[in-house]
């Protein structure tokens, strides 16, 4: 016999991470803006690992925010399912062999 079930939610797995707040957020974005900024404007490129949707959307939105800070287009591409790499457009061609590195 099927029972209707009301007032039920499922629970997140407990090794789930919390979601972050606004404010840590705001602060995790401002690193990543500082930090990836700075080793893009040194070597040209950076790799990140990017785990969830929200981590690519936070990569593609802080390649955006570089991109108007320095009036000079910052690229994003995936390298594999959990990475993305930002680099500056006309630096390299997206893709090409790069040495390895994390």
């Amino acid at each position: 016999m099927a029972r209707d079930l009301y007032n039920v939610r499922t629970r997140p797995a407990e090794d789930a991470p919390e979601p972050l707040s606004a404010e840590e957020e705001a602060r995790f974005r401002a690193l990543l803006f500082t930090e990836l900024g700075n080793r893009i404007a040194d070597e040209g490129w950076v790799r990140f690992p990017a785990y969830t949707r929200e981590d690519r959307r936070r990569l593609v939105d802080v390649a955006h925010r570089l991109s108007a800070h320095w009036g000079r287009q910052v690229g994003v591409e995936a390298e594999d399912e959990c990475r993305l790499r930002l680099f500056l457009v006309g630096d390299e061609t997206p893709g090409a062999a790069l040495p390895a590195r994390s």
